[in-house]
């Protein structure tokens, strides 16, 4: 696997402190208990500050300075001089965590300090173990073996998800009927490394309210593994250097991309 070791393990340190500080409240009742209003304009629950208390205790711990946009916490800068810019989602798919659906994640993308584009992602499936990773230029990996999209054309074999479906249904009515299934999983950050393997073939959000924090690692797996994220016209979807962004994504296995652009994009 040729990604940088040092990063790499970076990535795994903070994910194990999330995960053992969150592994007994995942699906207890007071997982879900609502604390506060996060970063992204979305209420914090128990579960997500407890997940983001450990990760921001691991990084204090760190020699180097460094800077972290969180969904909780916003902006936090250690030291005063940031080597690297870290964008954590502390913990992806917070109703399935809370209600002990087993499909949820830690997303880790890192950038320069001066954030002019992800260079490194990691997002660790908390319930499998499995580990997905992607470095600019190097290719993408599942679990240290190397990945790639699906290479289905027609999309009467598509197996997608869509997110935000229920506030859309009348634009998302044509694309759920031109594909063959249509899966709704509520973790973003593992739908998309999904369609970078190839147990999804594409996957729509159309909420209008991309967290970065969400997407900035999986997007760049997503394409290091060869399939394309763009917004709903095809335009390349740029991630601002803040935690929510208004606009749709569509993230396929490139082959098709433009077959759901058609649809989604009307």
């Amino acid at each position: 696997m040729h990604v940088d070791r040092e990063l790499l393990e970076l990535c795994e340190r903070v994910s194990a402190a999330s995960y053992k500080a969150i592994k007994n409240l995942v699906g207890t009742p007071e997982a879900y208990t609502t604390l506060y209003m996060g970063a992204d304009g979305t209420p914090t629950k128990l579960i997500d500050d407890v997940s983001e208390s450990a990760i921001i205790q691991e990084l204090q711990n760190e020699d180097r300075s460094i800077r972290v946009i969180s969904e909780e916490c916003g902006e936090r800068i250690f030291g005063c001089d940031p080597e690297i810019t870290l964008v954590i989602d502390p913990l992806d798919g917070t109703h399935n965590a809370a209600t002990g659906i087993p499909f949820y994640s830690i997303s880790i993308a890192i950038a320069s300090p001066c954030f002019s584009g992800i260079n490194f992602g990691y997002v660790k499936d908390f319930v499998t173990g499995d580990v997905y990773c992607a470095e600019r230029g190097k290719g993408a990996y599942l679990n240290g073996h190397r990945i790639h999209p699906s290479d289905k054309t027609d999309l009467m074999d598509h197996c997608i998800s869509v997110y935000g479906f229920h506030p859309h249904v009348t634009e998302m009515t044509d694309l759920c009927q031109a594909v063959r299934r249509i899966r709704i999983l509520g973790c973003v950050s593992l739908e998309l490394c999904y369609v970078a393997c190839g147990k999804l073939d594409a996957f729509v959000d159309v909420r209008g309210s991309l967290r970065l924090t969400d997407v900035a690692a999986g997007k760049l797996i997503l394409e290091e593994a060869g399939g394309i994220v763009s917004d709903e016209k095809g335009r390349r979807l740029l991630l601002l250097d803040n935690v929510v962004n208004c606009v749709y994504m569509v993230a396929t296995n490139n082959v098709s991309h433009q077959k759901i652009l058609d649809i989604a994009g009307r």
